[in-house]
Protein backbone atom coordinates (compact mmCIF):
# COMPACT_ATOMS: atom_id res chain seq x y z
CA UNK A 1 0.00 0.00 0.00
CA UNK A 2 1.20 3.28 -1.00
CA UNK A 3 1.93 5.32 2.06
CA UNK A 4 0.66 8.47 0.40
CA UNK A 5 -2.77 6.94 -0.32
CA UNK A 6 -4.22 7.55 3.13
CA UNK A 7 -3.00 11.07 2.91
CA UNK A 8 -4.55 11.42 -0.51
CA UNK A 9 -7.79 9.90 0.70
CA UNK A 10 -7.75 12.21 3.61
CA UNK A 11 -7.20 15.14 1.39
CA UNK A 12 -9.85 14.02 -1.04
CA UNK A 13 -12.33 13.44 1.77
CA UNK A 14 -11.68 17.01 3.13
CA UNK A 15 -12.23 18.51 -0.29
CA UNK A 16 -15.60 16.80 -0.58
CA UNK A 17 -16.56 17.98 2.78
CA UNK A 18 -15.70 21.53 1.81
CA UNK A 19 -17.55 21.12 -1.45
CA UNK A 20 -20.62 19.80 0.29
CA UNK A 21 -20.44 22.64 2.76
CA UNK A 22 -20.29 25.15 -0.07
CA UNK A 23 -23.18 23.47 -1.85
CA UNK A 24 -25.19 23.40 1.41
CA UNK A 25 -24.51 27.04 2.01
CA UNK A 26 -25.52 27.88 -1.53
CA UNK A 27 -28.68 25.80 -1.22
CA UNK A 28 -29.51 27.56 2.13
CA UNK A 29 -28.90 30.95 0.63
CA UNK A 30 -31.11 30.06 -2.31
CA UNK A 31 -33.83 28.82 0.01
CA UNK A 32 -33.61 31.94 2.10
CA UNK A 33 -33.86 34.03 -1.03
CA UNK A 34 -36.88 32.15 -2.22
CA UNK A 35 -38.51 32.50 1.21
CA UNK A 36 -37.69 36.20 1.43
CA UNK A 37 -38.92 36.75 -2.10
CA UNK A 38 -42.11 34.89 -1.28
CA UNK A 39 -42.70 36.98 1.89
CA UNK A 40 -41.92 40.17 -0.01
CA UNK A 41 -44.44 39.32 -2.71
CA UNK A 42 -47.02 38.35 -0.08
CA UNK A 43 -46.43 41.66 1.78
CA UNK A 44 -46.68 43.59 -1.47
CA UNK A 45 -49.96 41.86 -2.36
CA UNK A 46 -51.25 42.62 1.15
CA UNK A 47 -50.33 46.31 0.87
CA UNK A 48 -51.83 46.44 -2.60
CA UNK A 49 -55.07 45.03 -1.26
CA UNK A 50 -55.03 47.57 1.60
CA UNK A 51 -54.35 50.40 -0.80
CA UNK A 52 -57.20 49.23 -3.02
CA UNK A 53 -59.47 49.10 0.03
CA UNK A 54 -58.49 52.63 1.17
CA UNK A 55 -58.95 53.90 -2.37
CA UNK A 56 -62.39 52.32 -2.51
CA UNK A 57 -63.32 53.92 0.85
CA UNK A 58 -62.11 57.31 -0.37
CA UNK A 59 -64.17 56.95 -3.55
CA UNK A 60 -67.20 56.02 -1.48
CA UNK A 61 -66.67 58.97 0.85
CA UNK A 62 -66.20 61.25 -2.13
CA UNK A 63 -69.44 60.08 -3.64
CA UNK A 64 -71.23 60.55 -0.32
CA UNK A 65 -69.76 64.07 0.10
CA UNK A 66 -70.80 64.96 -3.41
CA UNK A 67 -74.31 63.74 -2.75
CA UNK A 68 -74.51 65.76 0.49
CA UNK A 69 -73.14 68.84 -1.30
CA UNK A 70 -75.72 68.42 -4.01
CA UNK A 71 -78.46 68.12 -1.39
CA UNK A 72 -77.23 71.24 0.45
CA UNK A 73 -76.92 73.13 -2.81
CA UNK A 74 -80.45 72.13 -3.78
CA UNK A 75 -81.72 73.20 -0.33
CA UNK A 76 -79.92 76.56 -0.45
CA UNK A 77 -81.14 77.09 -4.02
CA UNK A 78 -84.71 76.48 -2.89
CA UNK A 79 -84.31 78.86 0.07
CA UNK A 80 -82.81 81.53 -2.18
CA UNK A 81 -85.61 81.14 -4.67
CA UNK A 82 -88.22 81.43 -1.89
CA UNK A 83 -86.56 84.56 -0.46
CA UNK A 84 -86.27 86.06 -3.93
CA UNK A 85 -89.93 85.40 -4.60
CA UNK A 86 -90.92 86.99 -1.26
CA UNK A 87 -88.74 90.05 -1.89
CA UNK A 88 -90.10 90.30 -5.39
CA UNK A 89 -93.64 90.14 -4.05
CA UNK A 90 -92.86 92.85 -1.45
CA UNK A 91 -91.23 95.05 -4.07
CA UNK A 92 -94.21 94.54 -6.32
CA UNK A 93 -96.54 95.57 -3.47
CA UNK A 94 -94.43 98.64 -2.74
CA UNK A 95 -94.50 99.61 -6.38
CA UNK A 96 -98.27 99.25 -6.41
CA UNK A 97 -98.56 101.39 -3.26
CA UNK A 98 -96.25 104.01 -4.79
CA UNK A 99 -98.34 103.99 -7.95
CA UNK A 100 -101.48 104.54 -5.87
CA UNK A 101 -99.83 107.43 -3.98
CA UNK A 102 -98.66 109.00 -7.22
CA UNK A 103 -102.13 108.67 -8.68
CA UNK A 104 -103.59 110.31 -5.57
CA UNK A 105 -101.05 113.12 -5.74
CA UNK A 106 -101.86 113.70 -9.38
CA UNK A 107 -105.52 114.04 -8.43
CA UNK A 108 -104.65 116.50 -5.68
CA UNK A 109 -102.44 118.49 -8.05
CA UNK A 110 -105.27 118.66 -10.57
CA UNK A 111 -107.62 119.93 -7.85
CA UNK A 112 -105.07 122.50 -6.67
CA UNK A 113 -104.52 123.61 -10.25
CA UNK A 114 -108.25 124.18 -10.61
CA UNK A 115 -108.29 126.14 -7.35
CA UNK A 116 -105.31 128.24 -8.47
CA UNK A 117 -106.96 129.00 -11.76
CA UNK A 118 -110.10 130.09 -9.92
CA UNK A 119 -108.08 132.29 -7.53
CA UNK A 120 -106.10 133.76 -10.39
CA UNK A 121 -109.32 134.75 -12.11
CA UNK A 122 -110.58 136.31 -8.87
CA UNK A 123 -107.31 138.20 -8.45
CA UNK A 124 -107.55 139.56 -11.95
CA UNK A 125 -111.10 140.74 -11.27
CA UNK A 126 -109.95 142.30 -7.97
CA UNK A 127 -107.07 144.08 -9.71
CA UNK A 128 -109.49 145.55 -12.22
CA UNK A 129 -111.73 146.78 -9.40
CA UNK A 130 -108.70 148.17 -7.50
CA UNK A 131 -107.50 150.00 -10.59
CA UNK A 132 -110.93 151.59 -10.98
CA UNK A 133 -110.97 152.45 -7.27
CA UNK A 134 -107.51 154.03 -7.48
CA UNK A 135 -108.61 156.18 -10.34
CA UNK A 136 -111.65 157.24 -8.33
CA UNK A 137 -109.49 157.94 -5.25
CA UNK A 138 -107.05 159.97 -7.33
CA UNK A 139 -109.90 162.15 -8.48
CA UNK A 140 -111.18 162.55 -4.93
CA UNK A 141 -107.67 163.38 -3.74
CA UNK A 142 -107.34 166.14 -6.29
CA UNK A 143 -110.67 167.59 -5.16
CA UNK A 144 -109.61 167.28 -1.48
CA UNK A 145 -106.25 168.96 -2.12
CA UNK A 146 -108.01 171.82 -3.78
CA UNK A 147 -110.45 172.23 -0.90
CA UNK A 148 -107.61 171.97 1.67
CA UNK A 149 -105.67 174.65 -0.14
CA UNK A 150 -108.72 176.88 -0.15
CA UNK A 151 -109.25 176.27 3.60
CA UNK A 152 -105.55 176.88 4.33
CA UNK A 153 -105.62 180.19 2.52
CA UNK A 154 -108.79 181.13 4.36
CA UNK A 155 -107.30 180.12 7.76
CA UNK A 156 -104.13 182.11 7.09
CA UNK A 157 -106.25 185.11 6.15
CA UNK A 158 -108.35 184.78 9.31
CA UNK A 159 -105.32 184.19 11.62
CA UNK A 160 -103.34 186.91 9.90
CA UNK A 161 -100.32 184.53 9.59
CA UNK A 162 -98.06 183.74 6.72
CA UNK A 163 -97.42 180.17 5.58
CA UNK A 164 -93.94 180.12 7.18
CA UNK A 165 -95.23 181.39 10.52
CA UNK A 166 -97.95 178.79 10.64
CA UNK A 167 -95.46 176.03 9.79
CA UNK A 168 -93.09 177.16 12.56
CA UNK A 169 -95.91 177.22 15.09
CA UNK A 170 -97.03 173.69 14.17
CA UNK A 171 -93.48 172.36 14.21
CA UNK A 172 -92.86 173.93 17.64
CA UNK A 173 -95.96 172.29 19.08
CA UNK A 174 -95.06 168.90 17.59
CA UNK A 175 -91.46 169.20 18.83
CA UNK A 176 -92.66 169.95 22.38
CA UNK A 177 -94.97 166.93 22.37
CA UNK A 178 -92.23 164.67 20.97
CA UNK A 179 -89.74 165.83 23.61
CA UNK A 180 -92.23 165.09 26.39
CA UNK A 181 -92.97 161.62 25.02
CA UNK A 182 -89.24 160.96 24.55
CA UNK A 183 -88.59 161.99 28.16
CA UNK A 184 -91.28 159.60 29.37
CA UNK A 185 -89.80 156.77 27.29
CA UNK A 186 -86.27 157.50 28.57
CA UNK A 187 -87.48 157.58 32.19
CA UNK A 188 -89.34 154.31 31.74
CA UNK A 189 -86.33 152.71 30.08
CA UNK A 190 -83.98 153.89 32.84
CA UNK A 191 -86.29 152.56 35.55
CA UNK A 192 -86.52 149.17 33.80
CA UNK A 193 -82.73 149.05 33.31
CA UNK A 194 -82.15 149.98 36.96
CA UNK A 195 -84.52 147.24 38.12
CA UNK A 196 -82.85 144.66 35.88
CA UNK A 197 -79.40 145.78 37.02
CA UNK A 198 -80.46 145.53 40.67
CA UNK A 199 -81.81 142.01 40.15
CA UNK A 200 -78.70 140.97 38.24
CA UNK A 201 -76.38 142.42 40.91
CA UNK A 202 -78.34 140.69 43.66
CA UNK A 203 -78.14 137.37 41.78
CA UNK A 204 -74.39 137.69 41.17
CA UNK A 205 -73.74 138.60 44.82
CA UNK A 206 -75.81 135.69 46.12
CA UNK A 207 -74.08 133.22 43.79
CA UNK A 208 -70.65 134.49 44.89
CA UNK A 209 -71.60 134.12 48.58
CA UNK A 210 -72.91 130.59 47.99
CA UNK A 211 -69.81 129.53 46.03
CA UNK A 212 -67.39 130.81 48.70
CA UNK A 213 -67.77 129.30 52.17
CA UNK A 214 -65.34 130.63 54.80
CA UNK A 215 -65.12 130.09 58.53
CA UNK A 216 -67.35 132.41 60.53
CA UNK A 217 -65.21 133.10 63.58
CA UNK A 218 -64.01 136.10 65.55
CA UNK A 219 -60.57 136.39 67.13
CA UNK A 220 -59.69 137.83 70.50
CA UNK A 221 -58.01 141.21 70.28
CA UNK A 222 -56.57 141.39 73.80
CA UNK A 223 -53.11 139.87 74.31
CA UNK A 224 -52.85 138.09 77.66
CA UNK A 225 -50.28 135.67 79.06
CA UNK A 226 -51.09 133.02 81.65
CA UNK A 227 -48.96 133.20 84.79
CA UNK A 228 -48.74 130.10 87.02
CA UNK A 229 -48.50 132.03 90.31
CA UNK A 230 -48.22 135.47 91.88
CA UNK A 231 -44.56 134.75 92.63
CA UNK A 232 -43.93 134.62 88.86
CA UNK A 233 -45.53 138.07 88.56
CA UNK A 234 -42.93 139.36 91.03
CA UNK A 235 -40.12 137.78 89.02
CA UNK A 236 -41.49 139.38 85.84
CA UNK A 237 -41.40 142.78 87.55
CA UNK A 238 -37.94 142.14 88.99
CA UNK A 239 -36.01 143.98 91.67
CA UNK A 240 -37.15 147.60 91.65
CA UNK A 241 -38.91 146.86 88.33
CA UNK A 242 -35.76 146.33 86.28
CA UNK A 243 -37.04 143.24 84.45
CA UNK A 244 -40.34 144.76 83.34
CA UNK A 245 -38.57 148.00 82.32
CA UNK A 246 -36.07 146.05 80.24
CA UNK A 247 -38.89 144.07 78.65
CA UNK A 248 -40.94 147.17 77.79
CA UNK A 249 -37.86 148.98 76.47
CA UNK A 250 -36.87 146.07 74.21
CA UNK A 251 -40.36 145.46 72.84
CA UNK A 252 -42.02 148.89 72.96
CA UNK A 253 -45.15 147.55 74.69
CA UNK A 254 -46.81 148.15 78.03
CA UNK A 255 -47.00 145.18 80.38
CA UNK A 256 -49.93 145.42 82.81
CA UNK A 257 -49.44 143.41 86.01
CA UNK A 258 -52.48 143.92 88.23
CA UNK A 259 -54.48 141.97 90.80
CA UNK A 260 -56.12 139.76 88.16
CA UNK A 261 -55.17 136.21 89.19
CA UNK A 262 -53.06 134.17 86.78
CA UNK A 263 -52.97 136.73 83.95
CA UNK A 264 -50.59 139.42 82.70
CA UNK A 265 -51.87 141.77 79.96
CA UNK A 266 -49.88 143.31 77.11
CA UNK A 267 -50.96 146.60 75.54
CA UNK A 268 -49.56 147.88 72.25
CA UNK A 269 -50.91 149.56 69.13
CA UNK A 270 -48.52 147.64 66.83
CA UNK A 271 -49.89 144.08 66.43
CA UNK A 272 -46.48 142.68 65.45
CA UNK A 273 -44.77 144.04 68.54
CA UNK A 274 -47.66 142.82 70.66
CA UNK A 275 -47.30 139.29 69.24
CA UNK A 276 -43.51 139.34 69.74
CA UNK A 277 -44.02 140.47 73.34
CA UNK A 278 -46.62 137.78 74.03
CA UNK A 279 -44.46 134.94 72.66
CA UNK A 280 -41.31 136.24 74.37
CA UNK A 281 -43.06 136.55 77.73
CA UNK A 282 -44.48 133.03 77.43
CA UNK A 283 -40.98 131.68 76.68
CA UNK A 284 -39.51 133.63 79.62
CA UNK A 285 -42.11 132.21 82.02
CA UNK A 286 -41.49 128.71 80.69
CA UNK A 287 -37.70 129.13 80.84
CA UNK A 288 -37.71 130.63 84.34
CA UNK A 289 -34.52 132.65 83.85
CA UNK A 290 -35.82 136.19 83.89
CA UNK A 291 -33.19 138.92 83.81
CA UNK A 292 -32.40 141.79 81.36
CA UNK A 293 -29.80 139.89 79.33
CA UNK A 294 -32.02 136.84 78.87
CA UNK A 295 -34.94 139.09 78.03
CA UNK A 296 -33.01 140.76 75.19
CA UNK A 297 -31.84 137.39 73.81
CA UNK A 298 -35.33 135.87 73.80
CA UNK A 299 -36.91 138.97 72.28
CA UNK A 300 -34.36 138.98 69.46
CA UNK A 301 -35.00 135.30 68.72
CA UNK A 302 -38.76 135.78 68.91
CA UNK A 303 -38.64 138.74 66.49
CA UNK A 304 -36.94 136.54 63.89
CA UNK A 305 -39.54 133.81 64.35
CA UNK A 306 -42.45 136.24 64.07
CA UNK A 307 -40.98 137.82 60.92
CA UNK A 308 -40.68 134.35 59.41
CA UNK A 309 -44.33 133.71 60.33
CA UNK A 310 -45.27 137.03 58.72
CA UNK A 311 -43.58 136.08 55.44
CA UNK A 312 -45.11 132.60 55.50
CA UNK A 313 -48.59 134.04 56.12
CA UNK A 314 -48.16 136.51 53.25
CA UNK A 315 -46.89 133.83 50.84
CA UNK A 316 -49.70 131.48 51.81
CA UNK A 317 -52.29 134.22 51.18
CA UNK A 318 -50.84 134.99 47.74
CA UNK A 319 -50.81 131.30 46.81
CA UNK A 320 -54.34 130.76 48.13
CA UNK A 321 -55.68 133.60 45.97
CA UNK A 322 -53.52 132.37 43.04
CA UNK A 323 -51.71 135.64 42.32
CA UNK A 324 -48.33 136.05 40.62
CA UNK A 325 -45.51 138.61 40.58
CA UNK A 326 -46.34 140.09 43.98
CA UNK A 327 -43.41 142.16 45.36
CA UNK A 328 -41.76 140.93 48.54
CA UNK A 329 -42.68 144.09 50.49
CA UNK A 330 -46.35 143.64 49.64
CA UNK A 331 -46.15 139.97 50.70
CA UNK A 332 -44.64 141.06 54.02
CA UNK A 333 -47.37 143.69 54.51
CA UNK A 334 -50.02 141.03 53.82
CA UNK A 335 -48.41 138.80 56.43
CA UNK A 336 -48.64 141.60 58.99
CA UNK A 337 -52.42 141.63 58.53
CA UNK A 338 -52.42 138.14 60.09
CA UNK A 339 -51.99 139.85 63.47
CA UNK A 340 -54.47 142.68 62.82
CA UNK A 341 -58.18 142.40 63.66
CA UNK A 342 -61.18 144.62 62.95
CA UNK A 343 -64.14 144.11 65.28
CA UNK A 344 -62.67 140.70 66.06
CA UNK A 345 -62.36 139.75 62.36
CA UNK A 346 -58.88 138.77 61.18
CA UNK A 347 -57.96 141.31 58.49
CA UNK A 348 -55.89 138.85 56.41
CA UNK A 349 -58.71 136.29 56.30
CA UNK A 350 -61.10 139.16 55.52
CA UNK A 351 -58.85 140.28 52.61
CA UNK A 352 -58.67 136.73 51.22
CA UNK A 353 -62.44 136.40 51.46
CA UNK A 354 -62.95 139.75 49.69
CA UNK A 355 -60.52 138.64 46.98
CA UNK A 356 -62.47 135.46 46.28
CA UNK A 357 -65.85 137.21 46.32
CA UNK A 358 -64.61 139.99 44.01
CA UNK A 359 -63.10 137.46 41.60
CA UNK A 360 -66.30 135.41 41.45
CA UNK A 361 -68.48 138.46 40.79
CA UNK A 362 -66.04 139.75 38.15
CA UNK A 363 -66.04 136.40 36.34
CA UNK A 364 -69.85 136.37 36.37
CA UNK A 365 -69.72 139.77 34.63
CA UNK A 366 -67.12 138.62 32.09
CA UNK A 367 -64.27 140.70 33.61
CA UNK A 368 -60.67 139.84 34.49
CA UNK A 369 -60.95 137.58 37.57
CA UNK A 370 -57.17 137.67 38.21
CA UNK A 371 -57.08 141.47 38.47
CA UNK A 372 -60.29 141.46 40.51
CA UNK A 373 -58.77 139.08 43.09
CA UNK A 374 -55.67 141.28 43.27
CA UNK A 375 -57.86 144.33 43.99
CA UNK A 376 -59.75 142.43 46.69
CA UNK A 377 -56.64 141.05 48.39
CA UNK A 378 -54.83 144.42 48.56
CA UNK A 379 -57.82 146.66 49.38
CA UNK A 380 -57.00 146.78 53.14
CA UNK A 381 -53.20 146.68 52.78
CA UNK A 382 -53.05 150.12 54.46
CA UNK A 383 -54.10 148.56 57.79
CA UNK A 384 -50.62 147.00 57.96
CA UNK A 385 -49.10 150.50 57.84
CA UNK A 386 -51.43 152.78 59.83
CA UNK A 387 -49.61 152.08 63.12
CA UNK A 388 -46.34 153.39 61.60
CA UNK A 389 -47.61 156.31 59.49
CA UNK A 390 -50.32 158.93 59.89
CA UNK A 391 -53.40 158.83 57.71
CA UNK A 392 -56.35 156.62 56.89
CA UNK A 393 -55.74 153.05 55.82
CA UNK A 394 -57.31 153.81 52.41
CA UNK A 395 -54.86 156.61 51.61
CA UNK A 396 -51.87 154.70 53.01
CA UNK A 397 -52.85 151.58 51.08
CA UNK A 398 -53.21 153.50 47.80
CA UNK A 399 -49.81 155.18 48.24
CA UNK A 400 -48.21 151.85 49.14
CA UNK A 401 -49.64 150.11 46.04
CA UNK A 402 -48.70 153.05 43.82
CA UNK A 403 -45.13 152.88 45.15
CA UNK A 404 -44.77 149.33 43.82
CA UNK A 405 -46.37 150.13 40.42
CA UNK A 406 -49.55 148.20 41.03
CA UNK A 407 -52.35 148.45 38.46
CA UNK A 408 -54.42 151.64 38.66
CA UNK A 409 -57.50 149.49 39.37
CA UNK A 410 -55.78 148.10 42.49
CA UNK A 411 -54.85 151.61 43.65
CA UNK A 412 -58.40 152.89 43.12
CA UNK A 413 -59.89 149.87 44.94
CA UNK A 414 -57.60 150.43 47.95
CA UNK A 415 -58.40 154.16 48.08
CA UNK A 416 -62.06 154.17 47.09
CA UNK A 417 -63.68 151.05 48.60
CA UNK A 418 -65.11 153.21 51.44
CA UNK A 419 -66.23 156.01 49.10
CA UNK A 420 -63.37 158.37 49.99
CA UNK A 421 -62.63 158.97 46.30
CA UNK A 422 -64.79 158.38 43.19
CA UNK A 423 -64.66 154.88 41.67
CA UNK A 424 -62.92 155.21 38.30
CA UNK A 425 -62.56 151.46 37.70
CA UNK A 426 -65.28 148.83 37.53
CA UNK A 427 -63.52 146.69 40.13
CA UNK A 428 -63.89 149.28 42.91
CA UNK A 429 -67.69 148.83 43.31
CA UNK A 430 -67.16 145.06 43.27
CA UNK A 431 -64.57 145.34 46.07
CA UNK A 432 -66.96 147.60 48.01
CA UNK A 433 -69.76 145.04 47.69
CA UNK A 434 -67.48 142.12 48.63
CA UNK A 435 -66.11 144.09 51.60
CA UNK A 436 -69.65 144.72 52.85
CA UNK A 437 -70.59 141.05 52.38
CA UNK A 438 -67.54 139.85 54.29
CA UNK A 439 -68.08 142.34 57.11
CA UNK A 440 -71.83 141.81 57.47
CA UNK A 441 -72.07 138.02 57.27
CA UNK A 442 -73.16 136.35 60.53
CA UNK A 443 -70.19 135.86 62.84
CA UNK A 444 -67.87 137.91 60.65
CA UNK A 445 -67.42 140.79 63.08
CA UNK A 446 -68.12 141.43 66.72
CA UNK A 447 -69.49 144.58 68.30
CA UNK A 448 -69.26 145.67 71.88
CA UNK A 449 -72.43 145.26 73.93
CA UNK A 450 -72.80 149.01 74.46
CA UNK A 451 -72.48 149.80 70.76
CA UNK A 452 -74.88 147.02 69.84
CA UNK A 453 -77.57 148.22 72.26
CA UNK A 454 -77.06 151.82 71.13
CA UNK A 455 -77.57 150.83 67.50
CA UNK A 456 -80.83 149.03 68.33
CA UNK A 457 -82.07 152.03 70.31
CA UNK A 458 -81.25 154.38 67.43
CA UNK A 459 -83.19 152.18 65.03
CA UNK A 460 -86.29 152.18 67.22
CA UNK A 461 -86.00 155.93 67.89
CA UNK A 462 -85.85 156.77 64.19
CA UNK A 463 -88.90 154.61 63.45
CA UNK A 464 -91.02 155.98 66.30
CA UNK A 465 -90.22 159.56 65.30
CA UNK A 466 -92.67 159.45 62.38
CA UNK A 467 -96.30 160.49 62.70
CA UNK A 468 -98.77 157.62 62.99
CA UNK A 469 -96.24 155.09 64.38
CA UNK A 470 -97.42 153.36 67.55
CA UNK A 471 -94.48 151.01 68.25
CA UNK A 472 -91.19 149.93 66.67
CA UNK A 473 -89.05 146.88 67.40
CA UNK A 474 -85.50 146.11 66.21
CA UNK A 475 -85.22 142.37 65.56
CA UNK A 476 -82.81 139.91 63.89
CA UNK A 477 -79.83 141.46 65.73
CA UNK A 478 -80.57 144.86 64.22
CA UNK A 479 -80.97 143.54 60.66
CA UNK A 480 -84.69 144.37 60.61
CA UNK A 481 -86.94 146.97 62.21
CA UNK A 482 -90.68 146.29 62.43
CA UNK A 483 -92.89 149.37 62.59
CA UNK A 484 -96.47 149.07 63.89
CA UNK A 485 -98.67 151.98 62.73
CA UNK A 486 -102.09 153.28 63.69
CA UNK A 487 -104.52 151.87 61.11
CA UNK A 488 -106.75 154.93 61.40
CA UNK A 489 -104.03 157.51 60.70
CA UNK A 490 -102.00 155.51 58.13
CA UNK A 491 -103.63 153.84 55.14
CA UNK A 492 -102.12 151.21 52.81
CA UNK A 493 -100.54 153.69 50.40
CA UNK A 494 -99.12 155.75 53.24
CA UNK A 495 -97.56 152.54 54.66
CA UNK A 496 -95.44 152.15 51.54
CA UNK A 497 -94.27 155.77 51.75
CA UNK A 498 -93.59 155.42 55.49
CA UNK A 499 -91.37 152.34 54.94
CA UNK A 500 -89.39 154.27 52.34
CA UNK A 501 -89.06 157.35 54.57
CA UNK A 502 -87.84 155.26 57.53
CA UNK A 503 -85.28 153.48 55.36
CA UNK A 504 -83.97 156.81 54.00
CA UNK A 505 -83.75 158.24 57.51
CA UNK A 506 -81.74 155.19 58.68
CA UNK A 507 -79.38 155.50 55.69
CA UNK A 508 -78.81 159.20 56.41
CA UNK A 509 -78.28 159.02 60.19
CA UNK A 510 -76.69 155.63 60.94
CA UNK A 511 -73.56 153.65 60.10
CA UNK A 512 -74.03 149.88 59.88
CA UNK A 513 -72.72 146.88 57.91
CA UNK A 514 -74.88 145.26 55.25
CA UNK A 515 -78.54 146.29 55.03
CA UNK A 516 -81.50 146.81 57.38
CA UNK A 517 -84.98 145.66 56.42
CA UNK A 518 -87.89 147.98 57.27
CA UNK A 519 -91.29 146.28 57.68
CA UNK A 520 -94.44 148.37 58.28
CA UNK A 521 -97.35 146.48 59.87
CA UNK A 522 -100.88 147.86 59.66
CA UNK A 523 -103.94 146.03 60.91
CA UNK A 524 -107.43 146.71 62.23
CA UNK A 525 -108.71 144.67 65.15
CA UNK A 526 -112.43 144.66 65.95
CA UNK A 527 -113.31 143.46 69.46
CA UNK A 528 -116.78 142.91 70.89
CA UNK A 529 -118.06 140.99 73.90
CA UNK A 530 -121.09 138.69 73.88
CA UNK A 531 -122.99 138.78 77.16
Amino acid sequence: MNPSLPLLLAQTSGAWVVLWLILGAAAGAGGCWFLLNARTQAFAREKQLEADRILEQARAKRDETLREAEVQAQKKLLETMDRFEKETAETRDEIKQAEKRLAKREDNLDKKLDVLNTKEKKIEDAEERIAGREAEIAGLKEDLDGKLEEQRVELLRIADLTREEAREMALSRVSHEVEREAGQIVEKTLLAAEEQARDKARKITIEAIQRYAAEHTCEATVATVDVPSDDMKGRIIGREGRNIRAFEKATGVTVIVDDTPGVVSISCFDPIRKEVSRLALERLIKDGRIHPTRIEELIEETEKQVLERVMEAGKHAVLEVNLHNVPKKIVEALGRLQFRTSYGQNVLRHSIEVAFLTGMMAEELGLDGQLARRCGLLHDIGKALDHEQEGTHTRLGAEFCRRFNEHEAVVNAAEGHHGDVPAIHVFTPLVTAADAVSASRPGGRRESLERYIKRLQELEAIATGFDGVRQAYAVEAGREVRVIVDAVKVDDRSSLKLARDVAQQIEANMTYPGEIKVTVLREIRATEYAR
